[in-house]
């Protein structure tokens, strides 16, 4: 039995679509729908943000807004660290995905010795870097961050020196850089990938699991092979981002793929890759209660939320 900790992070200036910073809250209106005391049982702190940005220029056009995001990575690091620190599960709850970097940094800080293996549950690589970045919006940077991969090879932007020196201090988040190795990563889900990103996926022969293959094998080989493939790790992180899910169910998140796994799908998955006891942190992303239709996402996350607690606590 794990003593699990909320790391709320109400932060979206990452992500190109306005509405993922209530993500988090639109989580608790679901359970409260539900009847559930969840949020109650559970101990949450929340990370102070920086969405007051939102209303001033983007900045550099190929990391929009990276110094605010980098303070935002900053304090959730810390927050992340201090909670494994004091032998706790930490469950992030995120509005946009770049938080991920600052989740796998503290992790990191917390364990500097230990490798980290990452689960990526996720329509999206997120491996841009403002070298390759065709939005510049740093939702799509994080695992790049944590690898310490700028994709030279492919470079088709010319960020300024500002720029460049904020997403040196973001990938040496923690002093320690790279924080990940390839080998480590398993995408779940992945379907709608950039041709920079696929360079890196095909080069460094990272293991991908597409919805396809979880329809077809079902569940619990995914979950068997995943865990099998890290088993080198020490530790294991997942990150679900919603937009995994088809978008049929996705409309609540920002960018909606088809194509994808289905909620009991994402469900399963998550709940039996959490048993292994390796898992330290389990983060969800990109719920976007104004895309939305009554609330629909933000109650097919809860319930998976609920899943996972359920999971850890008895």
């Amino acid at each position: 039995m794990k003593k699990v900790r909320l790391v709320e992070v109400k932060s979206e200036i990452a992500a190109g679509t306005r509405g993922a910073s209530m993500g988090p809250d639109a989580i608790k209106i679901a359970a409260l729908d539900y009847g559930s005391n969840l949020f109650k049982k559970i101990d949450s702190i929340e990370v102070q943000t920086e969405n007051n940005l939102l209303f001033e220029s983007t900045g550099s056009p190929y990391a929009k807004r990276i110094k605010g995001v980098y303070t935002v990575l900053e304090r959730t690091a810390n927050a992340v660290r201090n909670s494994l620190k004091n032998n706790e599960f930490p469950i992030v709850l995120a509005g946009d995905h770049s938080t991920a970097a600052g989740t796998i940094s503290g992790i990191k800080m917390a364990y500097p010795k230990n490798r980290i293996g990452v689960i990526w549950v996720d329509a999206h690589a997120d491996l841009h870097s403002p070298w390759t970045t065709p939005s510049g919006n740093m939702h799509g940077m994080p695992i790049a961050a944590v690898l310490n991969e700028d994709n030279a090879t492919n470079k088709m932007n010319k960020p300024d020196k500002e720029t460049l020196d904020l997403w040196t201090k973001i990938k040496k988040l923690g002093g320690i850089a790279p924080k990940i190795e390839w080998s480590d990563i398993v995408y779940i889900g992945l379907r709608d990938v950039e041709p920079e990103e696929s360079y890196l996926l095909k080069k460094n022969k990272v293991k991908i699991f597409s919805t396809s293959e979880v329809k077809r094998n079902g569940v619990e080989k995914i979950a068997r092979d995943t865990l099998a493939h890290l088993s080198r790790c020490q530790m294991i992180y997942i990150s679900f981002d919603v937009d995994s899910m088809d978008s049929s169910i996705s409309k609540g998140t920002g960018t909606p793929v088809r194509n994808g796994i289905t909620e009991k799908e994402a469900g399963s998955l998550l709940v039996r890759l959490i048993q292994n006891e390796k898992v330290c942190c389990f983060e969800i992303a990109e719920v976007n209660p104004t895309l939305d239709k009554e609330n629909l996402m933000a109650e097919n996350t809860f319930e998976i939320l609920q899943r996972v607690v359920s999971q850890l606590t008895t």
